[in-house]
């Protein structure tokens, strides 16, 4: 079994691990509906906040920041796909403490069978002033199937750590009360950590839906 696929089948066990818990909560909250002769909230609203799907530019970019000219960007390779489940934030002091932040998994994953990200991590939300606009921030951790050092094929990039720090930025618009559309700059690297520092820097568009 090669490493994409094992990033995907720990992907889809963990989404099916999160499926599994709400179905079994969705289930409580029907028993105690029909018990309560009353309509229970939807149950996802505690637990998941936001599901994204995406596609991605691969490889747009290399530094945790993008270039000041977008013109510098390399728009030549559609072929990521994305998705992102943003949790609600918990009823910790901690996380007031830190501005509310949602924690998120998510993975992008490249269809030719290159460099694919599993990712973890808290997301800022900020809005625009009274507009349905905002801009995002995302700080974790990221592991890859990428190389490590000079195993590397020429043309493949030299990661030096199997799990590097993950940031991400976006600036997104509410489409409607339940739909989102955010415009997405990723980035992973060691910070000079290991050995080899190739970061690799993924841009694409995600439509997410909120519950």
């Amino acid at each position: 079994m090669s490493k994409l696929h094992v990033l995907a089948v720990a992907v889809l066990l963990v989404f099916g691990g999160v499926a599994t818990a709400q179905a079994q909560t969705l289930n409580q909250a029907q028993v105690l509906s029909q018990d309560a002769s009353v309509m229970a909230p939807s149950p996802f609203a505690n637990v998941v906040s936001e599901v994204r799907l995406g596609l991605n530019y691969h490889m747009a970019y290399y530094t945790m920041l993008p270039p000041l000219d977008p013109r510098s960007l390399y728009l030549t390779r559609l072929e990521d796909v994305s998705f992102d489940v943003l949790f609600t934030t918990p009823d910790l002091d901690v996380f007031r403490w830190l501005g509310s932040p949602r924690p998120e998994i998510g993975a992008t994953i490249n269809t030719l069978g290159e460099d694919s990200l599993l990712h973890a991590g808290l997301t800022w939300t900020v809005p625009l002033f009274d507009s349905p606009f905002y801009f995002e921030g995302t700080f974790g951790a990221a592991t890859h199937n990428g190389y490590l050092s000079n195993e590397a094929p020429a043309g493949r990039r030299k990661y030096g750590c199997r799990v590097n720090f993950y940031e991400r930025f976006g600036l997104g618009v509410n489409v409607s009360d339940n739909m989102t559309a955010t415009l997405a700059y990723e980035h992973m690297s060691n910070a000079g950590l290991c050995d080899y520092n190739a970061g690799i820097s993924n841009l694409g568009l995600k439509l997410g839906w909120k519950f």
